[in-house]
């Protein structure tokens, strides 16, 4: 990947606009390690940070049953370790959860039930992610300031990859994990197959940090729901992506053999 030092340079005024800027080719690649703070500033401005928690699925992978975000791992619900990982990053993060139709009332008696305090807001879902995601925005009244999407089926999200998504969309508008492909590939369409070399492909992960005029503009698109994450829909707008190193531990946890990989860390982590 290309270096985008060249792009640091530029004003935090001109990147926190940048969704402004389409004529502009910024060249997407891996930055260069930040100085990780607790506070975040655009134009010399100290901002809010939001997080969007998508956990509006009801989790057909897994089976029936209850959904896997309400589902107890390492002696809680998972969508409560994932909120937990922002909370202990920075209480002062907005948490903004996004549930399935109907499973508010459920999700308010287990916060009850394991006496969760964690400050936070919570919204119905839609029928697609795109739906979802666009509920939370909806939340955030502020245009001013930064928003984290994040999926509530990735509990081992850890402290450096919120800490330098927040930094790095200060800087350059958008940051996006992700992590290389370990597995050989091949491209399969009605001819047949054929290798593709791995070394040009990235596994994209979230959470995905934007600057909050850049997602709602965005999402105000009429086929916001045609994608299946953010960060293609920001491309699609002509704004070139800030890629930056993932955490392969940060799976989103789809079977139940992920379950029950991540029921062993967490539980290893609540240990330390």
């Amino acid at each position: 990947m290309k270096n985008i030092a060249s792009l640091h340079t530029a004003t935090p005024c001109l990147l926190s606009n940048l969704f402004l800027l389409k004529s502009i080719i910024l060249g997407a690649g891996m930055p260069a390690p930040l100085f990780l703070s607790e506070n975040v500033y655009i134009c010399n401005k100290k901002v809010n940070r939001y997080v969007i928690i998508v956990a509006a699925g009801h989790s057909k992978r897994m089976g029936e049953g209850t959904p896997k975000q309400f589902r107890i791992i390492a002696g809680r619900p998972m969508l409560m370790h994932t909120m937990a990982a922002f909370d202990a990053t920075n209480s002062a993060l907005k948490l903004i959860v996004v549930l399935p139709s109907g499973f508010i009332p459920m999700w308010e008696n287990l916060c009850n039930e394991y006496h969760f305090r964690i400050p936070h807001q919570v919204c119905e879902g839609g029928e697609t992610r795109g739906y979802s995601v666009k509920n939370g925005l909806a939340r955030i009244e502020e245009d001013d300031g930064l928003v984290a999407i994040h999926d509530g089926a990735r509990p081992m999200v850890d402290k450096r990859l919120i800490l330098e998504g927040f930094e790095l969309a200060a800087r350059t508008g958008t940051a996006i994990p992700c992590i290389p492909v370990v597995d050989s590939l091949r491209l399969v369409d009605t001819t047949g197959s054929r290798p593709l070399p791995r070394s040009k492909v990235k596994a994209i992960q979230t959470p995905q940090c934007f600057t909050l005029p850049m997602i709602k503009q965005a999402y105000a698109a009429q086929d916001f729901m045609s994608f299946t994450d953010d960060a293609q829909l920001i491309e699609r707008s002509g704004i070139a992506l800030t890629l930056y190193e993932g955490n392969p531990q940060n799976i989103k946890i789809t079977t139940p053999d992920q379950f029950r990989y991540a029921e062993i860390v967490l539980s290893l982590q609540n240990q330390k």
